[in-house]
């Protein structure tokens, strides 16, 4: 009976497959991130010109010389938009909820989407806030599409990593919008979640799921003769692609694999291939995979060599707690030497002489300790758990040098740089970025010189570079300075003191001033 009943589900699926306008066109990408699954079958947007006119007749000549095409808003007069949820009230933010004010949607999701390199860990962070920010939706919404800037600020969470992050917004989603639920599926897959995602998508009729998703689900809940059936049809059909359907195969008939070669590795996994490649035995290193990967080996069945690079990855991205990180560190004695676990010796040794109250250990461990991180760009996390303690050490010499640095890449660096007595004219500088405040205080080079244009005085007037988009698009100007810090960074300091006064201007101070100590501090400029 239930091989009867799961055949007229899969007819179903199949009419859903053939219906004209469903098949997904040649080359056309799966998503904005490239190795999200199709775990659902999603009908294509129907071209404006594929509308037959009623009554016309095929090669009858137009009635009017020309037409003019006016931009049409399509959304769904059934679901409320998702542009507005959020994990973080405006107000906590420090920004106007009317933010993204009269950018269109369009336009505001190809600038989230968009990948920056090198970003400094406060702008890291900034960004993080605005994808997760309460804001109202954009006046000007996308003339096509549903959801377009939500599904943005998801998919630029899940380039970061954040799948935490992204999962609890996708939680208050829609579970029946095949886009949002083609995420949901994956962050789950990721996450190790799968039961759940699973389960929407047997309770929920509206959602066509894919061949190798259906049998997955379907393996995963113990019906594996359905699944087989399932299976065989789908080949037969030709709608399980042969490398696909290979990995199926083992994962349904797991003596195939004895004595049988490996299956090659894939190139480009999703998360479900992804998943079913460990379940035949034959786990992939997320080392070479985007960064989202990199969650899966954050588990208790992982081993710690695996966890300990994951937790790095993730917490250079901004996404992972830096005391996450240090408990795996200290977790045990290093397995062996090189690498990693050179980073393992050291934590644990550093770590241990601050709770004995050890000041001569400290002092001789931290110089070494600040070099294998800063090898990694791992300061900021060393800074976080330990900046404001070292600071407050009053350690001699180098070390003290470093202390007072790490103090100041912390949150508590306004505190640090009130208690410190400069050393020289460099530490008298960051003491008044610090504070916000640099007037009568030298500079050394040209990075001292801009960021003293920067924090000399107030900011009152909006930048050159942003006098078009303020105040009515305020999100997309920031979103501009974002990328004016971002890439300024690298030597054009015009386009720093630009972003840096409109963050000023913008109340955003300590995103400024963080951003300003970590240009010197890391040295991730020029």
């Amino acid at each position: 009976m239930r091989v009867a009943t799961e055949r007229g589900r899969i007819f179903l699926l199949l009419t859903t497959l053939a219906l004209p306008g469903t098949a997904q066109a040649e080359g056309e990408p799966l998503s904005a991130i490239d190795w999200l699954s199709r775990s659902v079958v999603t009908p294509a947007a129907m071209a404006p010109h594929s509308l037959a006119v009623p009554g016309a007749r095929p090669g009858e000549p137009p009635v009017s010389s020309g037409v003019t095409n006016e931009s049409v808003s399509v959304m769904s007069l059934d679901r409320p938009t998702a542009n507005a949820l959020g994990l973080v009230p405006a107000a906590r933010t420090g920004l106007p909820r009317d933010l993204w004010g009269d950018t269109a949607e369009a336009q505001l999701a190809a600038a989230l989407r968009k990948e920056r390199i090198d970003t400094l860990p406060s702008i890291q962070a900034f960004l993080m806030e605005l994808l997760l920010a309460e804001l109202d939706p954009p006046r000007v919404p996308a003339p096509a599409g549903h959801n377009v800037l939500f599904l943005a600020r998801i998919d630029r969470l899940l380039d970061m990593g954040a799948l935490e992050q992204a999962m609890a917004l996708l939680e208050q989603a829609d579970a029946t919008d095949p886009e949002v639920f083609r995420r949901r599926f994956d962050v789950a897959l990721l996450l190790g979640e799968e039961n759940k995602a699973c389960e929407i998508m047997e309770k929920t009729p509206r959602l066509a799921p894919s061949f190798p998703a259906r049998i997955f689900c379907l393996a995963r809940s113990g019906d594996w003769q359905t699944a087989a059936l399932s299976f065989g049809t789908g080949r037969a059909l030709g709608q399980i692609d042969p490398e696909t359907a290979d990995l199926l195969e083992r994962f349904l008939e797991p003596e195939l694999a004895d004595g049988a070669e490996d299956l090659p590795p894939p190139s480009r996994p999703s998360p479900l291939v992804f998943r079913m490649m460990e379940a035949i035995g034959q786990p992939m290193s997320t080392n070479s995979l985007p960064v989202a990967f990199a969650q899966a080996d954050l588990r208790s069945n992982t081993g710690w060599k695996a966890q300990l690079e994951a937790a790095e990855r993730l917490t250079r991205m901004g996404v992972l707690d830096p005391n996450q990180l240090l408990g795996l560190y200290t977790q045990d004695k290093a397995a062996a030497s090189g690498g990693v676990w050179d980073r393992v010796t050291l934590i644990s040794a550093f770590d241990a002489a601050l709770n004995t109250n050890d000041p001569d250990r400290v002092a001789q461990l931290l110089p070494g300790l600040w070099d294998a991180m800063q090898a990694q760009e791992l300061e900021p996390a060393l800074a976080t758990i330990y900046g404001e303690q070292l600071a407050a050490m009053n350690l001699p010499g180098a070390a003290g040098s470093i202390a007072f640095r790490l103090g100041l890449l912390s949150p508590g660096y306004e505190k640090v740089a009130r208690a410190h007595e400069p050393a020289d004219a460099d530490e008298r500088l960051l003491c008044g970025i610090a504070q916000g405040s640099t007037g009568g205080m030298p500079a050394q080079d040209q990075l001292g010189l801009m960021l003293k244009h920067v924090f000399d005085a107030p900011t009152t007037t909006v930048p050159p570079a942003y006098a078009e988009m303020m105040p009515n698009r305020q999100g997309e100007a920031l979103l501009s300075a974002v990328d004016d810090i971002t890439e300024g960074a690298k030597g054009d300091y015009r386009r720093v003191e630009s972003g840096l006064d409109l963050m000023r201007l913008s109340g955003l101070e300590e995103v400024a001033r963080r951003a300003a100590l970590e240009m010197v501090i890391l040295e991730r400029n020029g």
